[in-house]
């Protein structure tokens, strides 16, 4: 199975999965990662500008009235390379900076009895998730956990969105704390 292949079967497998009303998935969509303001009128205000997007495996977005990418899913099946690893979190950073509650990580297939390669947590420190399965097909449990994973970034990025735009406003929630989690499952 080629890796656009298996990342569909994800896409659907998430599309069953009836995730709330507004969130879709799409594969192969380009994102933007920058945005240049390249002149300016006479009052400073933005005159021409030229927005840069990388294609993405797999995004998980709402749309209303607008679109709002909530999750960009990296996904590598049998192995992962530090090449791999540095250019997609690389990837996340960028694509952070241009859209601040955005949730990114990678999944891989097919890895057999492989946990998730060092490499990844050493040089992918910009992702907020990694996820591995065993084959190309995955066990109902590993369905499950996906499912709950993806349901809890898009809380986490609506939650982000509030904080960061938000946070001004007369009416704002008070937090006082802000932890994030590690956790970490074995096979």
């Amino acid at each position: 199975m080629r890796e656009n292949e298996w990342t569909n079967s994800i896409k659907k497998l998430l599309q069953e999965a009836n995730l709330g009303d507004n969130i879709y998935f799409d594969t192969l969509n380009k994102v933007p990662y920058a945005q240049e303001i390249l002149s300016y009128d006479l009052d400073f205000k933005k005159d021409k500008e030229h927005t840069m997007a990388f294609e993405t495996d797999l995004l998980v977005f709402e749309k209303k009235e607008s679109i709002k990418p909530r999750i960009i899913i990296e996904s590598k099946i049998n192995s992962v390379t530090t090449h791999d690893a540095i250019t997609y979190s690389y990837k996340a950073q960028t694509h952070k900076n241009v859209t601040p509650y955005i949730r990114y990580g990678i999944m891989l297939g097919n890895r057999k009895h492989y946990p998730l390669p060092g490499r990844l947590f050493r040089h992918g420190t910009n992702f907020d998730f990694m996820i591995s399965f065993k084959g190309f097909v995955l066990s109902e449990y590993e369905k499950s956990i996906l499912i709950e994973l993806v349901k809890k970034e898009i809380s986490y990025s609506r939650k982000i969105e509030e904080m960061i735009y938000e946070s001004r406003t007369k009416n704002r929630k008070h937090y006082f704390l802000l932890q994030k989690e590690l956790r970490l499952e074995e096979m």
